[in-house]
């Protein structure tokens, strides 16, 4: 079983890789890139040079090329101690038109071109539009090069940033004494209460153990998922976090600061990040902080968009199960009578209305026995649950009577069936002993896979129910063209998928013994 585990683990990794790779590809060289400024009010304001420079700017933020204007490229020379701060401040300043350039200018422009061009760059120069003798507006001259980023080094460098390990060296500046400890007391808490913590100095979070009252209860920053950054949807957050980030309203409690200031706050002090020279910037930070670890995220009343989801998609499939598999078992064993043909059309009635129809349907039914038609975060309203429940739980059942009964009547029609009931065995007996067991297999694969993917969310179901879950994120990220949260999604998407098949591969194996992984001759 090991061996197969890994081969299967290997092979799942190479996918996701792949799956990545195709929506890259997809993204970075088969979409338009024009189309990210269909709706950017900024981009359509700008005019001449400065909309050419615009829109460079912007395709490097969204990840399409790698941007290098020619005073940032001076500017590297100079740090590197290639020429000195007077010959970078002489060549920045290049002529409205390549006539007009310094000497100087001229020299550095042609290592800049030669440079660029050998590693297989654009380069790109626009002389000054003028209106009259002023420059026209954006008129600027502009001299920048721009390349396309090889997919391989996309990949490299976008899994090679996909787990952040913690280190005491994070921090720059001087922070004291670096090192990590341990304490029994958390100073969140004001020293007081029994709650063990590892705390870091010099590392980015301080944080890097830690207790506290949300579930799983036992949390960690020394390792972080980093999925890519998020460019409109949830502007400069990282896609991981802005899946697991609470949301609602802020949740005030009784909280001490580290400089001893104790005040009813939001601040999650567990969260703090580094922010060099914060404390120095404004008295606020100065007054709660005894240290740099200023940056920190908000307690909130309600749970994450995957919290939500998971919420909702769990009880659905709790519920799914609850009633799909006696209602499955009920049809096969009453086969053609009566509870077979109301189940065999509310099967049918499923298949064939469109989801969306049938939400609406559900939708309106509740509204009229008094159920929230509307999802509310700020509500107490456990009821607001029901309906998306419903919606979702409904097309489950009438697929697992589906397939149950389907494979409960495949084996009554089997060689082993019709000996056990020549052997004198009831009927009863047979059907729990024997048939049951034997249909309920492929049941029991997709039980990991329905539990996994109720992080994902339903599209459909919370959009109709305003529900503020995972589900809708990679539709908004598409409408916006947010290139970080899409290949971020996609691989979330991915490990879920791939873990499910495994996970389900070795619940099949635990209910059935004869199911070996084992490639030895039994």
């Amino acid at each position: 079983m090991g061996k197969y585990l890994l081969k299967r683990v290997l092979f799942s990794l190479f996918s996701i890789v792949a799956v990545v790779a195709i929506v890259m590809v997809l993204i970075y060289s088969v979409m338009n890139r024009d189309l990210v400024f269909a709706k950017d009010t900024v981009f359509q304001r700008q005019a001449s040079n400065g909309r050419i420079t615009y829109q460079y700017q912007k395709w490097e933020e969204y990840g399409y090329i790698d941007y290098v204007p020619y005073t940032e490229w001076l500017i590297e020379l100079a740090e590197s101690g290639e020429i000195d701060e007077e010959t970078r401040a002489a060549a920045a300043s290049f002529g409205r038109t390549p006539d007009n350039d310094s000497d100087t200018v001229k020299e550095l422009a042609a290592r800049f071109v030669e440079t660029y061009e050998a590693k297989g760059y654009t380069v790109v120069r626009k002389d000054a539009v003028m209106n009259g003798r002023k420059l026209a507006n954006g008129g600027a001259q502009i001299f920048f090069a721009w390349g396309n980023q090889p997919l391989l080094d996309r990949l490299v460098g976008y899994f090679s940033r996909l787990i952040d390990v913690d280190s005491i060296h994070y921090a720059q500046g001087d922070v004291g004494e670096r090192g990590i400890t341990f304490t029994a007391f958390d100073p969140v808490y004001g020293g007081e209460k029994f709650s063990p913590a590892i705390i870091g100095n010099g590392t980015k979070h301080k944080y890097l153990l830690y207790f506290d009252s949300q579930f799983p209860f036992l949390h960690q920053n020394i390792a972080t998922i980093n999925l890519g950054q998020s460019y409109t949807v949830n502007k400069g957050t990282d896609v991981f976090l802005s899946m697991t980030r609470s949301q609602g309203s802020y949740v005030l409690s009784e909280t001490t600061f580290p400089s001893g200031l104790v005040e009813q706050s939001a601040d999650d002090l567990h969260t703090a990040i580094y922010n060099q020279g914060s404390r120095e910037s404004t008295d606020f930070l100065a007054a709660r902080y005894a240290d740099d670890y200023t940056s920190v995220d908000t307690a909130r009343r309600s749970p994450s968009k995957i919290g939500f989801s998971f919420i909702i998609g769990i009880i659905s499939t709790i519920c799914s199960y609850l009633l799909g598999v006696p209602l499955g078992i009920m049809m096969a064993r009453k086969k053609d009578k009566l509870m077979d043909k109301l189940g065999t059309a509310y099967i049918i009635f499923i298949i064939a209305v469109p989801s969306l129809a049938y939400i609406f349907m559900f939708r309106a039914i509740g509204g009229q026995l008094g159920l929230p038609m509307n999802f509310d975060m700020e509500s107490d309203n456990n009821l607001m649950y029901v309906l998306p429940i419903i919606s979702l739980a409904l097309p489950s059942v009438a697929n697992l009577m589906k397939w149950l009964r389907r494979y409960m009547i495949d084996q009554m029609n089997s060689d082993y069936v019709k000996f056990a009931r020549s052997g004198g065995l009831t009927e009863g007996e047979i059907f729990t002993k024997h048939i049951l067991k034997n249909a309920a297999i492929p049941i029991f694969h997709g039980i990991p896979g329905s539990i996994l993917f109720a992080m994902t969310g339903a599209i459909i179901t919370e959009r109709i129910y305003s529900v503020p879950g995972a589900g809708g994120l990679l539709t908004e990220a598409i409408n916006k063209y947010d290139n970080g949260v899409i290949v971020g999604v996609t691989l979330f998407y991915a490990v879920l998928s791939v873990v499910a098949i495994i996970l389900g591969d070795v619940v099949m194996a635990t209910v059935d013994p004869r199911i070996s992984f084992s490639t030895k001759d039994r």
